[in-house]
């Protein structure tokens, strides 16, 4: 959905978008939108500043960090983002930024692209890291087994050969 600035007449419109998983490409393999993404909010229109504010709810499968194993998660992504025009933009070279300055993008036009808005907020804000369980044991190193599943050995058995040398030590006692 793109929203002309210029032919907003109010200072202040409302939206509300539904996109379906496959409108929004996360670029990410260990994450999928999996029901309907849901965007609401107002567009607030100032003379220097385009201020994009409001929630989106959406559903996503992501895999456990240590596991792999499929997690569904609900997404509630509250977010506010500052448009600004390029020839309002600081173009005195470099500047020293604040965290205001994080929540601003630069648009080229007067057009909000409000699809892209949402696709950037959900792949801001999805966790670094997910875990079916708390105590989730993770994957085994050497023969990949669930070790939440499957007790394997196979760490037991291997030594790391810069400490061969020193179990020898203790065999030869």
């Amino acid at each position: 959905m793109i929203v002309d600035l210029k032919t907003l007449e109010d200072l202040q419109s409302s939206f509300n978008l539904e996109l379906k998983p496959e409108e929004i490409d996360l670029e990410n393999e260990s994450a999928k939108l999996t029901g309907k993404v849901r965007a609401e909010g107002i567009i607030s229109k100032g003379l220097a500043e385009t201020e994009v504010r409001g929630e989106i709810r959406a559903e996503a499968e992501i895999d456990c960090s240590r596991c792999l194993k499929t997690v569904e998660t609900a997404l509630k992504i509250p977010f506010k983002v500052g448009l600004v025009r390029m020839e309002n933009f600081s173009e005195k070279g470099e500047k020293e930024l604040d965290t205001d300055d994080l929540d601003v993008s630069v648009i080229e036009d007067d057009l909000i692209d409000l699809k892209e808005l949402v696709r950037e907020q959900i792949i801001l804000a999805l966790p670094a890291q997910v875990f079916c369980r708390e105590d989730c044991k993770g994957l085994c190193r050497i023969c990949g087994a669930d070790k939440n599943l499957v007790n394997c050995k196979c760490e037991d058995e291997e030594v790391d050969p810069r400490w061969s040398a020193l179990k020898d030590l203790k065999l030869k006692k």
